[in-house]
């Protein structure tokens, strides 16, 4: 009987070893909270269709902050649920908004946290569309000003990294002239540079009630089926002064996240959305999977893939356990 030469197993004799020669970190550094901020006081809403994830007025968020901070989370993403929509987002423009009250509230009493925030119209308007719209058309020129105005806005509040999500052509440029513009400078921009349009995105659509009222967000998100245009406008966004470059969402486009990171010297990240978190969140629930395993091995999948960082609704478990 003949033995094998090559033994790859003795590396995996034990969890030292393991440990030892690991290829892959996952840190609770690595990891950002998307917190929806939403109008009002003394509100904290339960969102039915992403367990354990909440709707927060400004005036609730030191309980979630706190949370995360002794997790060891310490960036956040920022999305405003205002109290009124009309057809042109006037209300993300407003100073006195959820996003920038939050922003405050945060840089005052919690001021070690990278304070992010997302700039898309979409949760602003009546029609649930990331741009302005005439007639059936998604309007990508009269969309820009808005967007370079809300990180504008964003950024004069305190923000320390805006995040445009809307996937309009050219908005990167025209936020990081309009920031320049007003001195600006120090703020980063990370790019949604890669966003498919997904079927994962429901849950979310149901915590921001923003789901498009006609129509779809194919005209300007992405084809899952594509590739090379993901390639392309990451190589766009980096031309027009991206800081950062986002793929989204993450699992299913591990392999973009790789080609991405491949291609870029700029950081990447991943966004783990709501229908990622929320199949992960229902199978355990229903015993089929152990929750925290498949929770760290599709994260750690993440980083592998190449992402330094990983927007997840899972952040601040994913750091207890870390940790622990």
């Amino acid at each position: 009987m003949s033995h094998p030469v090559e033994r790859p197993r003795r590396l995996r004799n034990s969890p030292a070893l393991r440990n030892l020669v690991r290829e892959v970190d996952l840190h609770p550094d690595n990891l950002i909270l998307p917190l929806f901020v939403t109008w009002g006081r003394d509100r904290k809403e339960p969102i039915a269709s992403m367990p354990g994830v909440f709707r927060h007025s400004v005036d609730r968020l030191p309980d979630i902050l706190s949370e995360s901070w002794e997790a060891g989370i310490r960036s956040l993403l920022l999305f405003g649920i205002p109290e009124r929509k009309d057809d042109n987002g006037s209300e993300a423009l407003n100073p006195d908004g959820p996003v920038p009250q939050a922003i405050g509230a945060i840089r005052e009493r919690f001021p070690g946290f990278v304070i992010m925030t997302d700039v898309c119209i979409d949760e602003y308007t009546t029609h649930g569309h990331c741009g302005l719209v005439s007639g059936d058309r998604i309007e990508n020129d009269p969309t820009l000003d808005i967007l370079a105005g809300m990180a504008l806005l964003h950024a004069q509040a305190g923000a320390h990294v805006v995040a445009p999500s809307d996937m309009m052509d050219g908005r990167v440029g025209a936020i990081r002239r309009r920031l320049d513009e007003n001195a600006l400078t120090d703020t980063l921009i990370l790019s949604y540079a890669v966003k498919y349009a997904s079927a994962l995105y429901g849950p979310f659509r149901d915590a921001m009630m923003s789901g498009p009222q006609f129509g779809d967000r194919c005209s300007y998100q992405m084809d899952f089926r594509g590739r090379r245009e993901a390639l392309r406008e990451a190589r766009l966004d980096m031309e027009e002064g991206a800081d950062m470059l986002m793929v989204k969402p993450a699992i299913a486009y591990l392999d973009i996240i790789s080609q991405v990171s491949e291609i870029s010297d700029l950081p990447v990240a991943a966004y783990q959305v709501s229908g990622e978190y929320s199949m992960i969140m229902a199978a355990g629930a229903n015993g089929w999977i152990d929750t925290d395993r498949v929770m760290i091995e599709t994260l750690t999948a993440i980083r592998r893939a190449g992402a330094q960082m990983i927007l997840t609704y899972f952040a601040i478990r994913a750091a207890r356990l870390l940790r622990s």
